[in-house]
């Protein structure tokens, strides 16, 4: 379908708007539209911010998560549990972690999974340098925070074989039925993984 715009500049926006992920040329003219009509300070304080985010953003060199300095404010910090690694797909793994408040060791981001079908391959992975990590000797604990999929339980068996020759402990997060569920609408797999890996009730 093809779409007429007043102006080139309105064209321009929406065309580069609708690039971003699940917008299309629809809301990405509704968004044009709405700066447009907010303060002109707004937006350009929106475009500084996008322009910061692209060229001042650096990624910290030992966990490879978003940082505004050299290092990440976790790795730099000195009250973290510095003997346990979390591994995670994303920074958005991290952010949801920490907003449980019940961990306190460290991450290291791979920066996705491992998909055959998307093109993404262990070489694609920040894996070298989670082995270096674990070839130190600094951590007693490496869990396998990833997400309970097809490709998360992939990277998951990769990692686990990679890290067999190493002296330390590889767990995963719990799966289990989430609070409030109800059994009878539980897929069997979670559900029979709830069973095996059962806790005593306190």
């Amino acid at each position: 379908m093809m779409h007429t715009y007043p102006s080139r500049i309105i064209e321009q926006a929406v065309e580069e708007i609708s690039k971003l992920p699940g917008i299309g040329k629809k809301s990405a003219l509704r968004l044009a539209l709405h700066l447009l009509k907010r303060p002109e300070t707004q937006s350009l304080q929106l475009a500084h911010a996008l322009v910061q985010l692209r060229t001042e953003t650096k990624f910290c060199p030992k966990c490879h998560m978003i940082s505004d300095g050299d290092l990440c404010g976790i790795c730099a910090s000195t009250k973290r549990d510095e003997k346990i690694l979390c591994v995670v797909e994303d920074l958005r793994d991290v952010m949801a972690i920490e907003n449980t408040g019940q961990y306190t060791g460290l991450y290291h981001v791979l920066g996705g999974i491992i998909s055959p079908l998307a093109g993404v391959s262990p070489s694609d992975l920040h894996i070298d340098s989670l082995i270096q990590r674990i070839a130190s000797g600094e951590f007693d604990e490496v869990i396998l925070g990833l997400s309970p999929t097809m490709e998360g339980d992939t990277t998951a068996f990769y990692l686990t074989k990679k890290l067999a020759e190493y002296s330390i402990k590889i767990s995963t997060i719990a799966r289990g039925i989430p609070i409030g569920g109800d059994l009878e609408y539980t897929d069997e797999i979670t559900l029979g993984r709830s069973i095996v890996g059962r806790v005593i009730y306190e």
